[in-house]
């Protein structure tokens, strides 16, 4: 039996202890990383609770971004073409991640384009199979994704694209989470649902991280690109809330991953502005 003295040092453990578990089973769920048990309070076997945990989804985004990023400032070294080395960094995002949120882009694409009715676009965003409209979307985002990466190793050079793909990766994760938050599921099952829906104090911590994230860009780019960032982020997020609004009643994880694609690319489109 425990002692009185005991029960603050054990607070105090899992005050510590719980960020670090609860930032394990984000990584385990956004990626196809081997995420290793890290302490006591870690179950690899259970969904993250993101009631509590969704704050740290910006902060998984941007560990998971940075063996592209680092992939990114090393192909900066070569005489690879910028473009080239783009596409590379955006392929080996898509491995790590299991290409989780452009599949959701191309469900959502299928799904709200693809039919009339509510029911029925819920069916096609389940279907694993991808039609025209997903095919498109993803060839678009893709490929645009890694044009404005290019655009920003030959502006600012590889090292300073680097870093912004990570804050990028980061600020729309944030962005993400408050979508995941404001919207009620769609869906009674399905992965967002059994995840849990966000609080607001883990929305607003996300929110937070992601402006952080965008102000550390001041070191590489003018404050009107960042501006310009966060206003095309914030109006896609927004569009994007509406429309799954109106679709189909509110958010599924497809609705959240393509949530997070379209604010990536508003970001790295606005990163790309100013001078």
């Amino acid at each position: 039996m425990k002692s009185e003295a005991d029960v603050p040092d054990d607070r105090i453990a899992t005050v510590l202890l719980r960020p670090l578990a609860d930032l394990a089973a984000c990584l385990r769920f956004f990626s196809r990383v081997p995420v290793p048990t890290v302490n006591r309070l870690d179950d690899p076997s259970q969904l993250p609770t993101f009631s509590r945990a969704a704050w740290l989804v910006p902060v998984a985004g941007a560990l998971l971004a940075l063996p592209p990023a680092v992939l990114l400032a090393l192909c900066g070294l070569t005489d690879l073409p910028a473009l080239a080395a783009a596409l590379l960094a955006a392929a080996f995002a898509m491995m790590l991640t299991g290409a989780l949120h452009e599949d959701g882009l191309a469900d959502v694409a299928d799904g709200f384009f693809g039919a009339q009715q509510r029911e029925r676009r819920l069916e096609i965003m389940k279907d694993s199979r991808i039609g025209a409209f997903g095919t498109l979307a993803l060839i678009v985002s893709v490929g645009l994704r890694s044009v404005l990466l290019a655009a920003l190793m030959e502006r600012v050079g590889a090292g300073a694209a680097a870093l912004l793909l990570i804050l990028a990766e980061a600020a729309s994760r944030s962005v993400m989470v408050g979508v995941w938050t404001a919207l009620a599921p769609a869906r009674r099952d399905g992965l967002a649902v059994a995840s849990g829906q966000p609080s607001r104090r883990a929305a607003v911590a996300a929110a937070l991280i992601g402006l952080a994230a965008l102000l550390v860009g001041l070191a590489v780019r003018p404050a009107p690109a960042l501006l310009a960032a966060l206003l095309l982020a914030l109006l896609s997020t927004a569009g994007m809330a509406l429309l799954a609004r109106s679709r189909i009643g509110g958010h599924t994880g497809d609705v959240l991953g393509a949530t997070q694609q379209v604010a990536l690319l508003a970001l790295l489109l606005g990163f790309c502005l100013a001078r």
